[in-house]
């Protein structure tokens, strides 16, 4: 099922499919993508069923912007006094948001032109982001009376600091690209228009991992690493244990490592 955007008589999210890899793409371009309750229906629905035979997803945006965030027209449109209305619509983003990034397969992310508020929270929620040229990010929910609602009070702290979201609320100041990869917000910059190439480049490396192995990545690494030091050491001594007895084929990837390494010049390390 496909819901349909209404302004344009197209999809809401259009799904596509390289090999092992999906691609999905937000498409309302005319919006800037700005996440409507349709729009976030159908990303929850496909991340809930997930893709028969992906074993890596690319998430980007259709037009010159990755996402707006919030469509706030919608937003004025069903305001309501019952404050439990808004805590209901917060809890979905929180859902979809954990789908994609407590999934079963990693998701990268093109990121273009404006990466805002909700987009901004969104992008957050993926394991690894190429930032096009044209991309700039912001938090203007200070400017407009709101506050985050996506969970990105949560995940974006943790990549750049609780002090440099608390700056960008307060003034709606923008952080440009090279500021984003210098801090690690963004793991990749490429030129504008090539993002896609290098998405695809990426997600090719990505499902040549034991699924296994990228599962307890996604799902493991971020947890364990909030965890106090000893509790961290166990779940990593019984997460290792798991995916180490869940792929068959580890010993001859192991083998097929060492077999690569004997093969190098002697003078590389």
């Amino acid at each position: 099922m496909k819901t349909q955007n209404t302004e344009t008589a197209q999809p809401l999210i259009q799904v596509e499919r390289e090999d092992e890899i999906a691609l999905v793409r937000l498409n309302r371009a005319a919006k800037r993508n700005a996440i409507n309750d349709a729009l976030l229906a159908e990303l929850d629905a496909v991340f809930s069923r997930g893709i028969d035979g992906a074993r890596a997803v690319i998430l980007h945006g259709s037009g010159e912007h990755f996402c707006a965030g919030l469509d706030l027209f919608e937003l004025m449109s069903k305001r309501s006094p019952d404050v439990l209305v808004g805590m209901r619509r917060s809890r979905q983003w929180h859902r979809t948001f954990d789908l994609i990034q407590y999934g079963e397969v990693p998701v990268v992310s093109v990121l273009k032109g404006g990466v805002i508020g909700g987009g901004f929270e969104l992008a957050a929620a993926t394991h690894v982001r190429i930032a096009e040229r044209s991309t700039f990010f912001q938090l203007p929910e200070g400017q407009r009376g709101i506050f985050l609602g996506g969970g990105g009070s949560v995940r974006i702290p943790r990549l750049i600091s609780a002090s440099r979201v608390i700056e960008m609320m307060l003034t709606g100041s923008v952080l440009d690209v090279d500021t984003a990869h210098r801090i690690g917000l963004a793991h990749h910059v490429v030129d504008d228009g090539a993002g896609l190439d290098k998405a695809l480049e990426l997600a090719g490396a990505i499902v040549r991992n034991a699924p296994a192995t990228n599962y307890a990545i996604i799902n493991g690494i971020g947890r364990i690493s909030e965890m106090p030091f000893g509790e961290g050491l166990f779940a990593e001594t019984m997460v290792t244990a798991m995916t180490r007895s869940a792929d068959t084929n580890a010993a001859k990837r192991i083998s097929e490592f060492f077999d690569g390494r004997r093969q190098l010049p002697a003078t590389a390390s």
